[in-house]
């Protein structure tokens, strides 16, 4: 940005976003790609001055940006006090229901992620449940919602995650979850 004057929407561990808009002309186009390929030719003409060490060390981090990257999990399902449809086997669930209880702070209370009582409650059959929206950027869209249920999968992405941007995730308190006070409450249950 500094170098070449270029504003740069948003950067990730291994994406950089520019935006255009309707008053982007093809020169500014053709700039963008001029100073893309100037930083491509640079970045090899470092590589080629490398030696045996620092090759073996950028091999590594293009390896860790490119191809080690965790794997994104699959929805698990909403929680019973949210999902209708649960009894036929279905997936749907009230989001909207989950995502106002939420807006009670009585109703909520967090666990951090790296707590070993989170992961042992989870593999034994206890349903966490979240009560926001976990997005992290990038990819940026949702691995948790309102009401879902936080799997093993999910827990072991997120402690992969090496992103600093993530909404509805406060890493000074983890993860909101409902209280089962809440979840027995939205069930109709006293």
């Amino acid at each position: 940005m500094d170098k070449y004057g270029i504003q740069i929407n948003k950067t990730s561990r291994n994406t950089v976003l520019f935006m255009t808009n309707i008053g982007t002309t093809r020169s500014s186009v053709a700039f963008l790609i001029d100073v893309l390929h100037k930083i491509a030719g640079d970045l090899e003409q470092e590589q080629e001055e490398f030696g045996r060490s620092e090759r073996k060390l950028f091999e590594k981090r293009v390896n860790s940006l490119t191809r080690d990257l965790p794997p994104l999990p699959d929805f698990s399902h909403f929680h019973e006090s949210f999902s209708p449809g649960a009894s036929a086997g279905t997936k749907e669930g009230h989001l909207r229901k989950a995502f106002f209880l939420a807006y009670e702070d009585e109703n909520c209370e967090y666990i951090e992620i790296d707590d070993q009582k989170l992961e042992q409650a989870i593999t034994d059959g206890q349903e966490i449940v979240s009560a926001s929206f976990v997005i992290p950027y990038p990819p940026g869209f949702p691995i948790l919602v309102p009401g879902q249920v936080i799997s093993t999968d999910i827990l072991t992405f997120m402690k992969k995650l090496d992103v600093k941007e993530i909404h509805g995730y406060q890493p000074e308190l983890g993860l909101q979850v409902f209280t089962d006070d809440a979840l027995q409450y939205a069930s109709g249950t006293p």
